[in-house]
């Protein structure tokens, strides 16, 4: 919820009008390194975005990594949202490419926005490509030469959540 470049990204979006929620899973909350199981996460957004749904306009969902990957979890079982975005969607575990994380994306109907690192070890470039070929609704916004945390050598921070957040803003916008 404090990862610095969260923080830059969410405050930068309500900067530009859009609201963003950040919050801990229960393993982050108490400190542990290894995350709740599927179903805890799954309970634990639920309950978040249930709450923030009731007073937002519309409701987007998405997160960094995991968080983001529950968030399509949620979507795909029917949870009401209007899109999703995901900084750095983890496709397959870190050197594992054999084990998608992708089945229950074919299920998703609202838009998807997946701002993606070219580096990023936890989705091969050509893997998430033919992925996102096979979702209609899905926009791919590659962020060239950065890694999983969406750092990229020789950039700042800044300079990287700029870019992030015109593409995200230009993107929300194009769906009203």
């Amino acid at each position: 919820m404090y990862t610095p470049e969260l923080v830059k990204f969410s405050e930068a979006l309500a900067g530009r009008g859009i609201g963003a929620v950040r919050f801990n899973f229960p393993y982050a909350e108490a400190r542990r390194r290894t995350p709740d199981r599927q179903v805890v996460l799954e309970a634990c957004y639920r309950a978040v975005a249930g709450q923030v749904g009731q007073s937002a306009d519309r409701l987007l969902l998405g997160g960094r990594s995991m968080g983001g990957r529950i968030a399509s979890h949620l979507a795909a079982a029917g949870f009401a949202a209007a899109a999703l975005v995901f900084l750095s969607y983890p496709l397959h575990p870190p050197g594992q490419p054999d084990r998608l994380r992708d089945k229950h994306l074919y299920g998703i109907t609202i838009p998807m926005l997946f701002l993606q690192g070219t580096r990023d070890a936890f989705a091969q470039p050509e893997l998430l490509q033919r992925t996102l070929a096979r979702l209609p609704t899905a926009t791919l916004h590659r962020v060239e030469n950065a890694d999983h945390g969406l750092r990229v050598p020789g950039k700042s921070s800044e300079e990287i959540t700029v870019e992030l957040v015109d593409t995200t803003v230009a993107w929300v916008n194009q769906l009203r």
